[in-house]
């Protein structure tokens, strides 16, 4: 069965027959298009931290790692590639079932709650030129059916007037980054994005549209892209982002005999 016709019984049948939710498992009482029920669909789960860098936001477990204006390492170096990212919560709990059950399950009908989220994440006070998603390789998107990315950057796009654009193709076809390691994420998609020749960024202002914001590694490659065809300035907005403390906070534990000796 195609995509679109699987996608039009699972709305079909979200209304004849609720079910349970999609998140809780929780009966549903109303008729819906949406298999999901209110109370995970409001539940709220912000990304927060005491200690971040205030360009790419990353948490960080101590203000060692930051230098004297709040920047980490990898900003002060360049090697992140975009200039800011916001997200609207922590990759977790009912928002990362909600984003799981849209992009993997085809449960399209969640595009305009979680558009709500970039929404609500986007920075009142930056201004901006372009709306681009983050390119799929055409066979993956010949797979899946769609790019998500592209569905809720053009979504964001109608909801608040900055235009859409698709100037970032991706070159050549990569493992997911779901699929190899943390340390392999950067290499994984190093020379990956180029910029189409007729595109028109030069000099723009561009915010990049994904889902999840995980080690940035991506996101990183794609601004390179486009900075090095003249953009001004771009930021990336994730519905979500993976807090990574957990996983650096090993490294950042001193190293003594005690340590070398377990």
């Amino acid at each position: 069965m195609s995509v679109p016709l699987r996608c039009f019984f699972g709305w079909a049948g979200n209304i004849l027959y609720p079910g349970d939710c999609r998140v809780c498992e929780a009966p549903l009482t109303t008729l819906t298009r949406v298999p999901v029920c209110d109370t995970c669909l409001a539940a709220s789960h912000p990304f927060e931290a005491e200690i971040y860098c205030v360009q790419c936001r990353t948490p960080f477990l101590s203000r060692a790692v930051l230098d004297q204006q709040g920047c980490c390492s990898l900003c002060r170096l360049g090697a992140r590639g975009f200039d800011a990212a916001y997200s609207s919560g922590e990759y977790d709990g009912p928002l990362r079932k909600l984003i799981h059950l849209f992009k993997y399950q085809g449960v399209y009908s969640l595009e305009r709650t979680l558009v709500d989220r970039l929404s609500d994440a986007l920075p009142r006070d930056q201004l901006f030129d372009l709306l681009v998603p983050v390119p799929m390789h055409w066979w993956r998107r010949l797979l899946r059916g769609r790019n998500h990315a592209e569905n809720l950057a053009r979504a964001l796009a109608k909801r608040t007037g900055i235009a859409f654009s698709n100037p970032v193709r991706r070159k050549k076809l990569t493992k997911a980054q779901a699929q190899v390691s943390r340390a392999q994420r950067r290499r994984n998609v190093q020379g990956v994005f180029a910029v189409r020749p007729a595109a028109e960024v030069k000099g723009k202002r561009i915010l990049l549209v994904d889902d999840v914001l995980t080690t940035g590694s991506t996101a990183a490659a794609c601004a390179a892209a486009l900075k090095r065809a003249g953009a001004a300035h771009v930021a990336v907005i994730t519905i979500a982002r993976v807090d990574r403390r957990a996983w650096v906070e090993p490294l950042m534990k001193p190293r003594g005999r005690a340590a070398t000796a377990s």
